[in-house]
Parts: C-alpha cells; sequence; structure tokens
C-alpha cells in the first residue's frame, strides 16, 4: 500500500515565519485560505486585480494582493485557478518572481504534468490535494475533522519541501483523515480518468439514459428522475461508508439479484473496458489535454454547446422543479463558485 501520514507526521511549525500566499479565492482558494489562517499560518490572497473575488476575501478579513505582489511576498505559493488558467497567469504574474527558496504549489497536477508550468530549478514543486470540494474541505475543518488529502513533491529542492507539503495539508485538515503519498503524474491521470469515466462522464450519461428509457416507455418524468437520479445519492453513501459489500447488505435482496443480472446487460464488461482504455490513452498521451486547452482558445464553443443542451434536458428540469418542493431544498450546503 502506497504510504500514509496523518497528524502525527506533520509539524505545522514548518510554517512559521512563513507566508502562504493563496492565489485564487473561489471554492478551493476560500477554504485553504480560511483553514490555514485558523492553523495559525500566514496567510494572504493573490487575486487578479477588480476580479469579483476581491471584495469576498477582504470582507473575510485577509490581505489581498495583485498575484505579481502576491508572489513576492510570499514563501508558499498555492495556485488554486482553473486548470486551463494557470500557465498564463504564471507566466506573466509568478515566474518573474519565483526567486530561489520559494515554493510553489498545486492542489491538481494537471499543469506539470502537461508541463504547461515549468518552474525553475531553485524551488521547491508539491502537491497538496484534498479529495474533495471546497465547502467541504472547510466544513470538515470547522467540525473538528478532515478531508483525506493526497500528497506529491515533484521537486525537492531545499530538501524540506514534504515537510512544507505535510505542515500545509494539516494546516488544511487533512492529516486528520489521512494523507496518501502520491506523485503529480498518477493524480492527474487517475483524476482525470475517474471523472470523465465513472463520477462525471459516465455517471451523467447513465443516469440520462435510465431517466429517458422510463419517460419514452410512459412513465411519470418525476418517477424516473427519483429512481434514476435522486437515489444515486443514497447508494453512493453506502458505498463510501461501507463498501459494495455494505450497499448491498443495506438494499432488498431484490435489488441485489437485479445488479448481477441487469448490470452486465447495461454496460458490457469487455467493451465498457475498451473505452475506458482508449480514454486512458488519451489522457496518457496528452491529447485530453490539448482539446481542453484548444478549447478553451476557441471560444469554448462545444464546451458551451454542451454546457446548455444538459441546462435544457428534461432531467434537469423536472428535478429543478422537484427540489423546489421538497423540505430538504434549502439543506445543500452546495459550493458552485469557481475555483
Amino acid at each position: 500500500m502506497a504510504k500514509m501520514y496523518y497528524e502525527k507526521d506533520c509539524d505545522l511549525s514548518k510554517l512559521d515565519g512563513k507566508v502562504v500566499a493563496i492565489i485564487g479565492y473561489g471554492s478551493q482558494g476560500h477554504a485553504h485560505a480560511l483553514n490555514l489562517r485558523d492553523s495559525g499560518v500566514n496567510v494572504i490572497i493573490g487575486l487578479r486585480k477588480n476580479g469579483k473575488s476581491w471584495p469576498l476575501a477582504e470582507k473575510d478579513g485577509f490581505e489581498v494582493y495583485p498575484v505579481s505582489e502576491a508572489t513576492q511576498k510570499a514563501d508558499v505559493i498555492m495556485i488554486l485557478i482553473n486548470d486551463e488558467a494557470q500557465a498564463d497567469m504564471y507566466k506573466k504574474d509568478i515566474e518573474p518572481y519565483l526567486t530561489e527558496g520559494k515554493a510553489l504549489a498545486f492542489a491538481h497536477g494537471f499543469n506539470i504534468r502537461y508541463q504547461l508550468i515549468v518552474p525553475p530549478a531553485g524551488v521547491d514543486v508539491f502537491m497538496a490535494a484534498p479529495k474533495g470540494p471546497g465547502h467541504t474541505v472547510r466544513s470538515q475543518y470547522t467540525a473538528g475533522k478532515g478531508v483525506p488529502s493526497l500528497i506529491a513533491v515533484e521537486q525537492n529542492a531545499s530538501g524540506k519541501a514534504y515537510d512544507i507539503a505535510l505542515a500545509y495539508i494539516a494546516g488544511i485538515g487533512g492529516a486528520r483523515a489521512g494523507i496518501l503519498e502520491t506523485t503529480m503524474n498518477e493524480e492527474t491521470e487517475t483524476d482525470l480518468f475517474g471523472e470523465q469515466t465513472v463520477l462525471c462522464g459516465g455517471l451523467v450519461d447513465l443516469m440520462r439514459c435510465g431517466f429517458e428509457t422510463l419517460v419514452e416507455a410512459g412513465y411519470a418524468p418525476e418517477n424516473a428522475y427519483f429512481e434514476c437520479i435522486h437515489e444515486v445519492k443514497l447508494i453512493v453513501d453506502l458505498i463510501n461508508k461501507g463498501g459494495v459489500a455494505a450497499m448491498n447488505f443495506s438494499i432488498s435482496d431484490t435489488a441485489e439479484f437485479g445488479e448481477y443480472v441487469s448490470g452486465p446487460r447495461v454496460l458490457p464488461y469487455e467493451e465498457t473496458k475498451k473505452n475506458m482504455k482508449a480514454v486512458l490513452r488519451d489522457i496518457q498521451d496528452g491529447t485530453f489535454a490539448g482539446r481542453w486547452m484548444a478549447e478553451n482558445k476557441n471560444g469554448r464553443t462545444f464546451f458551451n454547446s454542451k454546457r446548455a443542451e444538459v441546462a435544457k434536458h428534461p432531467m434537469e428540469v423536472v428535478g429543478k422543479e422537484l427540489r423546489e418542493h421538497m423540505l430538504w431544498k434549502n439543506d445543500s450546503d452546495l459550493d458552485t463558485a469557481s475555483t
């Protein structure tokens, strides 16, 4: 098993006397900044001048600077803006001020893996990646808990990069849950693969197919929504707590039998795995990364059209109407802020 670290392995004092600049104040940015400050770390915020997040960070009591100035003031620079925007911002506002002895940090390895950002030799480069959205990183911390996190050191120029990275993750609460050691290459490739084939791409298409099949057969859209979309959370929560065995223990034997006889009919194992391997190859050889960066340079035409298409789909329309009539409609801590 890969190496795991916990609070006993982390020394927050390794950040004493250091200034940590959080670049970006969206979902992850605000959580990292608030958690680190509550852990006693000296935190400043680096943002685009006059950006919409600037007043939010100031309202939360942080000193806010343009990214270039924050970089100059900081010992540790954590980049928490969107993947596709990092390289341009780095070249313009960070690279010219990234002097020897500083540390450059990421919560996802995308720009390092595909060499969109190539840091100089004299700086530490590490990844501190909570495996959860920003609102969860914050809410778990304030509850005295933490979100499991990944650690990777890409460049250990000072010889102390692991100490700094572990201290950083402890500061955002990750050590309370556990820190798994990995590499930035492995994190990037597995993260993209999971998102595309299972968590987002695979799951959304599966829910949509189920919803459409029931509605086209004459069943009420509301019933189709509950059975094929709403209840996904109930199943995932059971798996999260105790694995597939715990989920099967909790559902009916009828449902479990249906899992065995119908799951392979919906997702033919060999064909699905073959398609997944093709997706993985695109991630490994840079095809996906190149396509995503090109999409951003070309006005996001495909991306925006697909987002609009999903928004208009009946499963989204019906789901919104149902949620408006549910007692739990205001009981969500969903955070849609941009990272």
